[in-house]
């Protein structure tokens, strides 16, 4: 399952009553609506008697309908509701995680004690976490069709909090037919930076912390728009690639994908803004090439951490001018205790960071004192 994310990652990064049966935008009032500013992948309507009906409008990449969910408190009696929409009790006191983009949320929401499960541990970077692993507070699981569900039954935890690629929903079935809600989060699929972010609001909803969820992420959308504004008078704007090539196939951002905003908001021309797709292309080595030979920087490299092992992958990479230049950057560069990526795990959360490092890559007078965090460029 994490292996599975990575993947997917790696090529779109760089590459009185709560019932449902109203209709759904007549419960959203405008206090709901303020509540998200930037996500379109979820909604939520807060009900008078204290529940809350959470919508996920795209569970996975080709999902017909949407999902409902009813958050309902645990000192109130299950009011009647739609049987299609799955319940939730609130607040959460253990819940099983599936991705380390979850970690963070529950981190910075101080409830990472609710933690209980994760499929394969040696992934977490968080120093937090990685203490709690070693005090065996957390089991490992085992990832995909491969999940120990009965040690999962034996965990009892109250929610597991998911995801989906593909839609396949045997496991999960599995799950819940052992009484086990399962929740799927579908933050990857958000198209702006500060979109994916905003879910630690979705994940605030299960633990009534959305004040402080709203205030974690005022923070980072004031941090990202702030450093977005040095950019916006540049003239002259320096091009950029990203990604490498994967058997035959260079895997490239869609002009309209995630780390296509990145790149264009730190203030980069990117050779594939004019694309209209939100995924990632796969493209030839010949056809990068000869549209971006010249490239200044090449930004996202996989797992090559210098350039000699660069050029040895594949002696083409070194007639790029970026290669020439040493303009050459990863974003993999920090590492957890076992291996585990943090870019991969926080930068969801954090785009004001990766914005910070991308600005300070194009343009390094206008942040003079940040230090690259998550980026490093190869020797």
């Amino acid at each position: 399952m994490r292996k599975n994310l990575f993947i997917l990652l790696l090529a779109a990064t760089w590459l009185g009553s709560c019932s449902s049966g109203h209709d759904r935008k007549s419960e959203v009032d405008e206090t709901d609506r303020d509540y998200i500013k930037y996500a379109s992948g979820f909604s939520v309507a807060f009900r008078d008697d204290g529940c809350k009906l959470v919508e996920i409008h795209q569970a996975h990449p080709g999902a017909s309908g949407s999902i409902s969910y009813l958050l309902v408190p645990k000192d109130k009696p299950v009011p009647t509701h739609n049987p299609d929409v799955k319940i939730i009790r609130i607040p959460l006191e253990t819940i099983v995680c599936t991705s380390t983009t979850h970690i963070p949320l529950l981190e910075y929401l101080e409830v990472e004690s609710s933690l209980v499960g994760f499929p394969s541990t040696h992934y977490i970077s968080s120093e937090r976490t990685r203490e709690r692993i070693g005090r065996g507070l957390i089991q490992e699981l085992g990832v995909d069709k491969g999940m120990d569900l009965e040690r999962l039954a034996m965990l009892k935890p109250e929610l597991v909090m998911a995801y989906s690629l593909t839609g396949d929903a045997g496991q999960f079935r599995k799950m819940e037919a052992m009484g086990i809600p399962v929740l799927l989060n579908a933050e990857y699929l958000e198209r702006h930076p500060l979109g994916r972010a905003e879910w630690i609001k979705f994940v605030a909803l299960l633990y009534n912390r959305e004040t402080l969820a709203d205030s974690i992420f005022n923070a980072i959308e004031k941090a990202y728009l702030t450093t977005k504004s040095l950019t916006e008078t540049i003239q002259i704007h320096p091009t950029v690639i990203s990604g490498i090539v994967y058997g035959d196939t260079w895997f490239m951002p869609g002009g309209k994908n995630y780390a296509a905003q990145l790149l264009q908001d730190a203030g980069f021309h990117y050779y594939w803004s004019d694309n209209d797709s939100n995924g990632f292309l796969e493209l030839s080595f010949e056809s990068v090439f000869n549209r971006a030979y010249d490239t200044d920087y090449w930004i996202g490299v996989g797992s090559f951490t210098s350039l000699k092992e660069l050029a040895d992958a594949d002696s083409r990479y070194t007639q790029f001018n970026a290669f020439k230049k040493g303009n050459v950057f990863t974003y993999d560069y920090r590492k957890g205790a076992t291996g585990g990526s943090e870019f991969l795990e926080l930068g969801y959360l954090r785009p004001d960071i990766i914005l910070n490092d991308l600005v300070k890559i194009a343009f390094p007078d206008l942040l003079p004192d940040h230090e690259l965090y998550f980026h490093h460029q190869l020797n």
